[in-house]
C-alpha cells in the first residue's frame, strides 16, 4: 500500500483521483483551502464520499464548508485523511510533510477557470504558480521524488492542431494559463537542480458527475432542466475535446510512473465536438429544449481544441475508455438524482 498526498481533493478530478486510488487499496492525505470560487456544497458533496459520510445533507451555507476548520477529518478504515490546508502555507504544508512521508504527490490544487482570471490574476498566481513552488520545496526538503502536475490545454491558444506535447505554447490568452505554464517551468527547474521526477498532465475540457458549475456542460443541464435560459457565449460552434472524469483521473494515476520529466496530454483523442452539438444531446438526454440566449465570444477562449494522445498511449498504455454520449448520459443521470439540493448552486 502506497500513501499519496493529493492537493485540491475537493475538486472535481482531484477527488476522483483520490477516490480511484483508495479503490485500488491505497491511502490517500488530501488537502483543500474549501475556496468559494464556486459553491461548496459541491465540494463538501466530493469530500463527504471519499470521508463514507454517506447519506450526506448539504449546508445551508454556500460559501462556508462543512469540512472547514483546524484538524483532521479520518476515515474511518483510516485510508482517507483530509486537512483543511492551501498550497500556499508553506509553513502548514512543511508541517504535513513532517507528518507524513509520501510515495508521490498529485498536485491538482489551482484556482481554475479562464474568464475568472482575466477578473483576478494575483490569486492565479499565487495559487498555481507560488503553491507549486511550495509543494516542490516540500518535496525537496523531505525527499519525494514523485510529482504530477495539473495542467491545461488552454496553453495551445494558436496552435495548429491536434495538439502535441512539443508544441511552444509561449502565447498564452489568460492569466490562467500563463501561471500553468509557470508552474510547468518552475517544475521542470526542479527536476534538473534537485532530481525530481515530474509528469505534467494537461488537460483536455473534463466533464462527468459532480463537475464544476462554471463548465458548460453542468450548466447546460442545469439549465435545460429547469427551463432557464442558456447562455450560450458565441455562435456554439465552439468545439472541445471533452475527456470523462474517469478517463482523466485514470490517466493522471498513471502517469505517477517514473518519467524523469514528460509533458503528457489527457483528452478525448477524437474529432471535437461543438457546442451546439452538446446542446442539442442534453436535449434529447432530457427530453426538453433549450431557450439559448446569445452573447459575444470572450476574448480568452480558444475556438477549438483537440488532443494528441498517442504520448500516453506510449509511455503508460493509456487510453479514453468513455465514449461522449455514455459519459453524457451518467452526467444526466447524476443531475437529475440530486436536482434537489443542485437547485441550490447558483450559475
Amino acid at each position: 500500500m502506497a500513501l499519496y498526498l493529493v492537493t485540491g481533493v475537493a475538486g472535481f478530478i482531484a477527488s476522483r483521483v483520490a477516490a480511484l486510488l483508495l479503490a485500488d487499496g491505497h491511502a490517500v492525505v488530501g488537502l483543500d483551502n474549501l475556496n468559494d470560487y464556486y459553491d461548496v456544497r459541491l465540494k463538501d458533496y466530493r469530500l463527504a464520499q471519499l470521508l463514507g459520510e454517506t447519506p450526506w445533507l448539504p449546508g445551508g451555507d454556500a460559501r462556508q464548508s462543512q469540512f472547514g476548520g483546524p484538524g483532521r477529518r479520518i476515515a474511518e478504515d483510516g485510508r482517507f485523511v483530509f486537512e483543511a490546508v492551501d498550497v500556499e502555507n508553506l509553513a502548514a504544508l512543511d508541517a504535513l510533510f513532517r507528518d507524513f512521508h509520501f510515495d508521490a504527490v498529485f498536485n491538482l490544487a489551482a484556482r481554475a477557470g479562464v474568464g475568472y482570471s482575466v477578473e483576478n490574476p494575483h490569486v492565479y498566481l499565487t495559487t498555481n504558480t507560488h503553491g507549486t513552488l511550495n509543494l516542490l520545496e516540500c518535496m525537496r526538503r523531505h525527499g519525494v521524488k514523485k510529482l504530477v502536475l495539473a495542467s491545461t490545454s488552454s496553453l495551445y491558444a494558436g496552435c495548429a492542431m491536434p495538439f502535441t506535447e512539443d508544441l511552444p505554447v509561449n502565447t498564452p490568452l489568460s492569466p490562467y494559463a500563463a501561471t500553468k505554464k509557470a508552474a510547468e517551468l518552475m517544475a521542470h527547474s526542479y527536476h534538473q537542480l534537485h532530481g525530481l521526477d515530474i509528469s505534467v498532465v494537461r488537460y483536455f475540457t473534463v466533464f462527468g458527475p459532480a463537475g464544476r458549475p462554471d463548465m458548460s456542460i453542468f450548466r447546460f443541464i442545469q439549465w435545460i432542466e429547469n427551463g432557464q435560459p442558456l447562455q450560450l457565449f458565441g455562435d456554439g460552434r465552439q468545439s472541445r475535446d471533452f475527456t470523462f472524469v474517469d478517463d482523466a483521473a485514470r490517466g493522471t494515476i498513471l502517469a505517477a510512473k517514473p518519467a524523469g520529466y514528460e509533458i503528457i496530454n489527457l483528452g478525448g483523442g477524437r474529432s471535437p465536438t461543438s457546442l451546439a452539438e452538446v446542446i442539442a444531446r442534453i436535449e434529447i438526454a432530457l427530453g426538453k429544449k433549450a431557450v439559448v440566449q446569445g452573447h459575444p465570444p470572450m476574448a480568452a477562449d480558444i475556438v477549438a481544441t483537440r488532443a494528441d494522445i498517442s504520448k500516453a498511449a506510449k509511455l503508460f498504455g493509456w487510453q479514453p475508455q468513455v465514449l461522449f454520449d455514455d459519459g453524457l448520459a451518467a452526467t444526466v443521470i447524476w443531475h437529475r438524482r440530486h436536482a434537489a439540493w443542485l437547485g441550490l448552486i447558483p450559475l
